[in-house]
């Protein structure tokens, strides 16, 4: 006699009821405690309601007699506006969501299926790393999981959402996700405040090391959310501009909306100051020329000089890189070309395409900037452009001078379709830059009482006959100088020309970008 099905189907129940709280009474009071959710919880606020199908509930370490349920992380596949998605959300209560065989294998398992089946993967990170009891099995499984994101990268987009403190090994799968957001109370770092007291003499606090804002200002998080459910309801919107693979298109909204110009398109029209020397908000020209004023915004927080973000023409999704006069001036530094490097090379694996809005003086100068590798980290911004085989559309509005013009996707670097307002000015430097280079001898000849004069004499000349867009359009570098009302239509009408744009890449192992 082997039992009832009544008896089997009631330790099932009994089985999978421990599953949901592997720690029982004792794990729910040291949640609660710490006011965070549970992995399930978590589930729910990221996927649509009722569709998360959990695999592995009752996975367990073998041999050992009590091990918990899960093995501190839950496994399964649900849906974000419809389409699959597979996720994992690292359980707190058990071995402080640390890594050991079991929980690798999970994960593992987890990562294939989403290779498989072709949907993004969703990692919810809350763990205590390594787990120390396991030694070299944890390690190994850890290197078993970070090999397995090649066979993701590029192929279905993979998010990381960083909650509570995350350190050591917990850090290097989701830096090499797609993109990593975390809360504001979330930590992030390899090694804390003690360890680094112990072997350096360094004193540093958490929110130093490693805090949310701080890791965001490096560049290292994308985006910081106020709460978990704002966390959340920024990845499914993230997730709304991506496809679920790189072979896929993504979700098209509402095209066709406003076919002709409006009065919020003709205000772009008196929006840039006459005066150089003036600043403007970019936001206010990015927010009029993209389908319901919306720009999902990437990496806000690092490198203000230069917006990278996801928008939608015509009801299709496209990467956006815009220069922020607010901000040195729109000029081109090491860390804004990481950002738009790394921004590039993701809207290029999924087929997104790129619009430039362009509004910069050219390449920060500087002995901090040489130091920090401006150089090095530039030629990744140029290359990640000109390996991009996606549309691409360019905006000048104002100022496009020296290598920024180049690298903000002229023709010359592979720009599809570039376009100009009136007020742009295109050069190889500004004007008084350009004057005190060239004139310096006629200005010294000139009285000292009139080289003030003189000098803005020819500061008038030079932007008046030189850096301006007329000389690009006579000579086919720009391929329209248009009016700023007509920029939304012309780009949706650009990007309906180059829908069906391919380049075949010529056979190779890979490209060497400068790292």
């Amino acid at each position: 006699m082997t039992g009832s099905t009544a008896a089997k189907l009631a330790q099932l129940r009994k089985n999978l009821a421990a599953a949901q709280e592997p720690a029982g009474d004792v794990g729910v009071a040291k949640r609660a405690a710490k006011g965070i959710p549970s992995p399930r919880e978590r589930i729910g606020m990221l996927l649509d309601p009722g569709s998360f199908v959990e695999i592995g509930a009752l996975v367990r370490q073998p041999g050992v007699s009590d091990s918990l349920y899960g093995d501190g992380v839950v496994t399964g596949h649900g849906a974000v506006d419809g389409r699959p998605v597979v996720v994992i959300a690292h359980d707190q209560t058990v071995f402080g969501g640390s890594v050991g065989e079991m929980f690798g294998r999970k994960v593992a398992k987890a990562m294939d299926l989403a290779a498989e089946i072709g949907c993004p993967f969703v990692a919810i990170n809350d763990s205590g790393g390594a787990r120390v009891q396991d030694a070299v099995t944890s390690l190994a499984w850890y290197a078993a999981m970070s090999r397995r994101q090649l066979r993701l990268s590029g192929v279905v987009p993979q998010v990381s959402i960083m909650l509570g403190k995350c350190a050591a090994g917990a850090v290097y799968a989701p830096i090499n996700t797609d993109v990593l957001i975390a809360t504001e109370n979330a930590y992030m770092f390899v090694t804390g405040p003690e360890i680094i007291r112990e072997t350096t003499g360094e004193e540093v606090t958490l929110e130093e090391l490693g805090g949310a804002y701080n890791q965001a200002n490096n560049g290292t998080i994308h985006h910081v959310a106020p709460d978990e459910r704002a966390a959340f309801d920024w990845a499914r919107n993230y997730l709304s501009f991506m496809p679920s693979n790189c072979f896929d298109q993504p979700p098209v909204r509402n095209p066709g909306l406003e076919p002709d110009r409006t009065d919020s398109d003709r205000e772009l029209d008196s929006l840039i100051p006459d005066s150089d020397r003036a600043g403007y908000d970019m936001y206010d020209v990015l927010l009029r020329i993209f389908d319901d004023g919306e720009l999902h915004e990437v990496g806000e927080s690092a490198a203000r000089n230069l917006i990278t973000g996801f928008a939608r023409v015509d009801g299709r999704s496209v990467g956006v890189i815009a220069n922020q006069p607010l901000v040195f001036s729109g000029a081109i530094d090491a860390r804004c070309s990481d950002k738009a490097a790394h921004f590039i090379r993701l809207c290029d694996a999924f087929g997104l395409p790129l619009v430039f809005v362009v509004d910069t003086p050219g390449v920060l100068p500087g002995v901090e900037e040489e130091k920090i590798g401006v150089i090095k980290r530039g030629g990744r911004f140029f290359y990640a452009v000109v390996e991009a085989t996606v549309p691409i559309v360019t905006v000048v509005v104002r100022k496009a001078y020296g290598g920024g013009y180049a690298v903000m996707g002229c023709k010359q670097l592979g720009g599809d379709i570039n376009l100009a307002w009136p007020t742009a000015r295109i050069a190889v430097m500004g004007a008084e830059a350009a004057i005190g280079l060239t004139q310096r001898r006629q200005l010294a000849a000139v009285p000292a009482d009139q080289r003030d004069t003189v000098r803005q004499q020819m500061v008038d000349y030079y932007n008046t006959a030189v850096a301006t867009p007329w000389t690009a359009a006579e000579r086919g570098y720009i391929d329209a100088v248009i009016e700023p009302s007509r920029t939304r239509l012309e780009i949706r009408k650009a990007l309906q020309l180059l829908r069906d744009k391919r380049v075949e890449q010529g056979p190779r192992k890979h490209h060497l970008i400068p790292l």
